[in-house]
């Protein structure tokens, strides 16, 4: 088959996406945070925020259609026709240029969900949003999914019918950082929010008809407030009953603006075994209707999913059999998912992985280490805090 040359076309993708959205179409509506003050992230930080012209965006929409009317041509011309997710595989094997090479991974992923980035689209204004999102449905009619990052807090100023409006128009989903209900933690952390304006923004969502993804950073309480985080943060999400729960864990880099705390010693991070009970104290006092996900490899019981309130007591037993382990099968386990060697505790069977495990625990315990996951990182040659 004749290797045929892609004719170059670009538009603008920024750096972040949730994993969900792994083989979305990236578009970006807005450029880095409103906010970004949030001491415990290091995204955007520096970066000026700004709103993109709704023309600007729609060029690139149109960019966006040129590159994909090119792979349905290929498809054809390759024998394929319609074929889309065989003439993107193909497309990707390539290399192409980083334009061609975001559609074709979105058409091999299906061609029907779009991202809009970056931190806070919601924060356009409502008319304008709304009229970018038509333009992506009559641009693409088969999409079915458009998601986006957005604030409680600029959710909570929307009006319903604002949010309404957009969910009309095509959004259908939001991931939101509420990371904790605690006002405390909100406060300490800089988060721009109150516990209330979560509640507030996120019934609103809900209500609107939006689906609504809330994360929850653990372990961001540090050891002082791990208790009260877990608890408010459960009671927050209660009320705003959303559709996911989605968890991540905290993991704090020189280059975040709360590591000054740490250095100090004004805030003590909590350790692995200490955020699985933080994990525990909040699944028991969680009162609503969400899916729960451990979609980020960084968490420690990846296996701690479940529908909530069906499948509490199981996702609860996953916990209880990590704490009931001896501690050195604990400590296996821990540096196990930390080399990237366990993905759940039924693996601490597997003779081969476990000795491979203990070795690198032996080895770690030859030096002198403050920072485990520091040495572990050296020790593998990984940098644990770009992942």
């Amino acid at each position: 088959m004749e290797q045929q040359p892609i004719i170059t076309d670009s538009f603008e993708v920024g750096p972040f996406r949730p994993p969900s959205e792994a083989f979305s179409l990236l578009l970006r509506l807005t450029r880095n945070c409103p906010w970004n003050r949030c001491r415990f992230c290091g995204m955007y930080k520096s970066q000026r925020f700004e709103l993109r012209p709704v023309e600007e965006i729609k060029k690139d929409i149109e960019a966006v259609k040129r590159i994909y009317d090119r792979i349905v041509a290929l498809s054809w011309k390759w024998a394929m026709p319609g074929r889309l997710r065989e003439t993107a595989r193909m497309i990707l094997s390539r290399q192409p240029d980083q334009a061609t090479y975001n559609v074709a991974l979105w058409l091999y992923g299906g061609g029907q969900n779009v991202f809009l980035q970056d931190a806070n689209s919601l924060i356009m204004r409502t008319h304008e949003l709304a009229e970018v999102l038509r333009f992506i449905k009559e641009t693409f009619p088969d999409v079915n999914r458009i998601t986006s990052y957005g604030r409680s807090k600029t959710a909570a100023k929307k009006t319903l019918e604002e949010l309404i409006e957009i969910h009309e128009a095509g959004l259908t989903r939001l991931h939101v950082g509420l990371e904790s209900g605690s006002d405390t933690v909100l406060k300490l952390m800089d988060k721009g929010v109150t516990a209330a304006e979560q509640i507030t923004g996120g019934r609103k969502v809900v209500e609107s008809g939006i689906s609504l993804s809330e994360y929850v950073l653990l372990g961001l309480g540090g050891r002082g407030l791990w208790q009260e985080h877990a608890i408010e943060t459960a009671r927050v999400l209660s009320a705003i009953d959303a559709d996911f729960i989605r968890i991540r864990t905290l993991s704090v880099s020189p280059m975040l603006p709360m590591y000054a705390d740490v250095a100090e010693g004004s805030w003590v991070q909590t350790t692995d075994e200490e955020m699985v009970a933080e994990l525990r104290l909040l699944i028991e006092h969680l009162d609503c209707n969400s899916n729960f996900v451990s979609d980020h490899i960084n968490n420690l019981l990846q296996e701690v999913e479940g529908k909530l309130p069906d499948d509490k007591n199981r996702m609860l037993a996953v916990i209880n059999h990590f704490q009931a382990l001896p501690p050195e099968e604990r400590t296996n386990f821990r540096i196990g998912r930390r080399a990237r060697i366990y993905t759940s505790l039924d693996e601490l069977n597997d003779v081969r992985k476990h000795q491979v495990v203990e070795q690198i625990v032996y080895e770690l315990n030859q030096g002198d280490h403050e920072n485990e996951r520091e040495a572990l990182g050296r020790l593998l040659g990984v940098n644990f805090d770009t992942l």
